[in-house]
């Protein structure tokens, strides 16, 4: 995922290794840095040509980090809802967005803090319920976080 370049911790971080490596005229390295990290290809060539003084704010590095773990992680249902929340979230706050971009904290670890409460909040599922969903099984327990409650969660996942 950061094989070349390693992870980087805040935005301001990617910003300074991409103005060095313009000023050196290492165009293929700015670039692979650049896609390990889910910065635009197009942005790339106009952070290139000058036309722009940063490759990105704090929003589009916690975005594009999020993009890069969720193409590793294959999110799907309602881990790609999650995703999908984040990156909005890094939109509104930039408090959120900064965190996000930290070293250590992934997406695996904000979906890990999900797994927990889930697996600490399971409810056993009504027997009228198993049957008419066709479930022949003994029992059935389910611990999947509303919105509400999964909302905080990620936020505090990141924000700790």
């Amino acid at each position: 995922m950061f094989d070349r370049f390693g992870e980087f911790d805040s935005a301001k971080e990617l910003n300074e290794l991409a103005i060095n490596l313009r000023k050196e005229g290492d165009a293929e390295s700015l670039r692979i840095m650049a896609k390990e990290n889910g910065i635009d290809e197009e942005i790339v060539e106009v952070f290139l040509n000058r036309d722009i003084d940063f490759l990105c704010d704090v929003m589009a590095a916690a975005i594009g980090k999020i993009e890069v773990e969720s193409a590793e992680l294959k999110p799907a249902e309602i881990m790609e809802d999650w995703v999908e929340y984040i990156k909005g979230r890094c939109l509104e706050d930039d408090a959120l967005a900064a965190a996000i971009r930290k070293k250590g904290k992934s997406l695996r670890g904000a979906i890990a803090a999900l797994l927990k409460w889930s697996f600490k909040h399971q409810q056993t599922v009504d027997k009228e319920i198993l049957k008419a969903a066709g479930v022949t099984a003994g029992k059935c327990t389910l611990g999947i976080p509303g919105m509400g409650t999964a909302k905080r969660l990620i936020t505090e996942y990141y924000m700790k």
